[in-house]
């Protein structure tokens, strides 16, 4: 291997090993009780696996190197019995009923005191939100999951069309989403702020394009943004985002999108209410602003192959930019 090809791969895997120290999406930085959770049961298991090892490797070094002795009393049948059978048996016992005691598991979470449910639906390749509160009203987001501090919150999981997996490393452990049926998963977020997760089950050509950001809250942060949410899209009078609310109307966009307040009404594609304020478009694959939305717009299919939005190149640039700007309007 040339001197060039050794330094691109030692450079390729250094910058591997920086991102890996990102926190927004890393199980090593827990923010909830049931990552926290898991974080200290890998720990425990780890260093005791680790202890292990080395003592494996100690005793196949005193096989291999030790006096006649000690490799007779490697071979004796009480040892080999207490060591091979025995020590693994109760090890392995002990382990796996600390972890039932550390997971909690079996264990009943009480429900939130508001009575708040979300349900999502994993989709190809995005998520749907459906927030429901103690009196049966409900909205609807996509690809951005806001939860209060200190509230364990239930998160019931379906899937519209193959095996997704939800997984929010900082927040909880991944669970399936499996046609035909919806699983519970309960997580508790210690502090605020925003962290990453991801699709954790390959579920197609566009699975590593499936992420979606998580948003803790205090409790009155939360309830402000359930109130705004849940309401209708806030009519922008900038003369060209009213030229995008037009042309959006106009172009069939609400046939597979719903803006509350307009006549979109549209079930198939994320619901775009308020999708302005959110921390990224295309379930975290672009950033958030105008240049994204007609980026995204115009050539989706290049940025995520195989989604189900068609290209839409009937946009001149002034129209297409119009759009982008009512788009972004919507906060």
């Amino acid at each position: 291997m040339s001197k060039g090809r050794i330094r691109t791969t030692a450079g390729a895997g250094i910058l591997v090993l920086l991102a890996g120290c990102n926190p927004e999406q890393s199980a090593f930085a827990p923010a909830g009780v049931e990552a926290e959770r898991i974080n200290v049961l890998f720990w425990v298991m780890t260093i005791a696996g680790g202890f292990i090892l080395v003592g494996v490797l100690v005793l196949s070094a005193v096989a291999i190197y030790g006096g006649e002795t000690l490799r007779s009393q490697l071979s004796n049948e009480r040892f080999i019995t207490g060591a091979g059978i025995v020590f693994p048996a109760v090890v392995l016992s002990m382990l796996l009923v600390y972890g039932f005691v550390v997971l909690g598991a079996g264990a009943g979470t009480p429900p939130s005191p508001d009575g708040i449910r979300i349900a999502i639906k994993g989709e190809q390749w995005w998520w749907r939100l459906t927030y429901v509160d103690a009196d049966g009203n409900s909205f609807e987001s996509a690809n951005e999951l806001h939860v209060p501090v200190g509230q364990p919150i239930y998160l019931e999981l379906t899937t519209a069309d193959v095996l997704h997996s939800f997984w929010a490393p900082r927040l909880a452990g991944k669970l399936d989403m499996i046609p035909g049926r919806t699983n519970i998963l309960t997580l508790t977020a210690t502090e605020e702020g925003v962290s990453r997760g991801q699709c954790a089950e390959y579920c197609g050509g566009a699975h590593a394009l499936m992420s979606f950001h998580v948003v803790a809250q205090t409790q009155e942060d939360f309830q402000a943004w359930v109130a705004k949410e849940s309401g209708p899209a806030v009519k922008n009078e900038n003369g060209r985002a009213a030229r995008g609310r037009q042309l959006f109307l106009n172009a069939g966009c609400g046939g597979c999108h719903t803006i509350r307040g307009t006549r979109a009404a549209g079930a198939i594609g994320p619901d775009l209410t308020h999708v302005g304020g959110r921390h990224s478009l295309a379930a975290a694959t672009l950033s958030n602003n105008a240049q994204a939305f007609a980026a995204w717009i115009s050539n989706n299919q290049h940025i995520k192959p195989e989604n189900k939005m068609p290209p839409y190149n009937i946009f001149t640039r002034p129209e297409l930019e119009d759009l982008a700007l009512y788009l972004e309007s919507l906060k």
